[in-house]
């Protein structure tokens, strides 16, 4: 099986599938999960997993909920989470039918400084992680650097919830995101980029040679995604091919799990080429390994 384990699909904004209208994703824009279809049906991926974009109200999930409804046998569902003191009936309430199987949180809600003591069960978010944890839902998490040193300590103490860390475990600084002309994302990091969880007890080296070990927390995998977004270079962003060297080195082919990113990639590079990206950037890969990147992965954690 191949799957495309993170992408968007929204329709116009309207009456029947409400939305945020916002920089990239203006009311006259659309990305129709029959676009993603056709190209998933030229490119040979069997399933993929849709990630709620333009607004966290339940109202919000329409489209994405009409599109699981629609095609159950093709895509499960990521939700996302309102700012609210009790995320545990919004999250029940998107998740009733099955279809959507997770929650993707943008914040922890730490301190941002590092060295300062905190209590876990005070952050906004410690909710979130418990009723998780309760009911078996994934986190999708796509952090900002300021919390990068915050996670090591959720995923301690809440070893039984599955986590998918986005678009190559880039934590961008605030600010540092922006849209290009082609209506894309672009984050503005180095790379390697500075927050690599070092706090973790486990090197990830600016050389397959300086990584030591193995990522310690079994209860994560990581996309390989975003290429498009980070990368300083035109496609097939050969400056990252060192970094996906890294995390391969760090989590193994049955840790990382490959993404489209759809829409954002249609017009540049394309779909077909993002399928082969890691064709580029991991030429190395064993037929095996290229096959659970490119799906097994995702169909064993994510339970597909």
């Amino acid at each position: 099986m191949r799957v495309d384990a993170h992408l968007h699909v929204f329709a116009r904004a309207s009456a029947e599938f409400p939305r945020e209208v916002k920089d990239g994703m203006p009311a006259e824009r659309e990305a129709s999960v029959e676009t993603l279809l056709a190209q998933m049906a030229e490119h040979d991926i069997d399933r993929a997993v849709l990630v709620q974009t333009g607004g966290t109200a339940l109202a919000h999930h329409a489209y994405l909920q009409h599109c699981l409804r629609t095609y159950p046998d093709r895509f499960v569902g990521i939700g996302l989470l309102p700012d609210v003191p009790d995320p545990a009936n919004h999250m029940d309430r998107l998740a009733a039918d099955g279809q959507i199987i997770g929650f993707r949180l943008r914040t922890l809600g730490g301190p941002a400084d590092p060295l300062q003591p905190f209590d876990l069960r005070q952050t906004a978010t410690y909710p979130i992680w418990t009723h998780a944890a309760r009911k078996d839902y994934v986190l999708w998490l796509y952090l900002q650097a300021v919390d990068a040193h915050v996670l090591p300590f959720f995923l301690a103490a809440f070893p039984s919830v599955r986590v998918v860390v986005n678009h190559l475990m880039v934590c961008p600084g605030a600010g540092k995101f922006s849209w290009d002309d082609r209506g894309r994302p672009q984050i503005d990091v180095p790379m390697p980029p500075q927050t690599r969880y070092s706090t973790l007890g486990l090197k990830i080296g600016r050389i397959p040679d300086n990584t030591r070990g193995r990522f310690p927390f079994k209860n994560v995998c990581v996309h390989l995604s975003g290429q498009y977004a980070i990368s300083k270079t035109a496609y097939p962003y050969l400056d990252l091919a060192e970094w996906h060297r890294n995390l391969l080195a760090a989590f193994g082919a049955q840790r990382l799990i490959w993404a489209s990113d759809f829409p954002w990639i249609v017009e540049d590079p394309g779909y077909g080429a993002t399928v082969a990206v890691l064709d580029h950037l991991l030429p190395e890969l064993a037929a095996d390994e290229h096959r659970q990147i490119m799906g097994e992965t995702a169909r064993q954690f994510l339970r597909l």
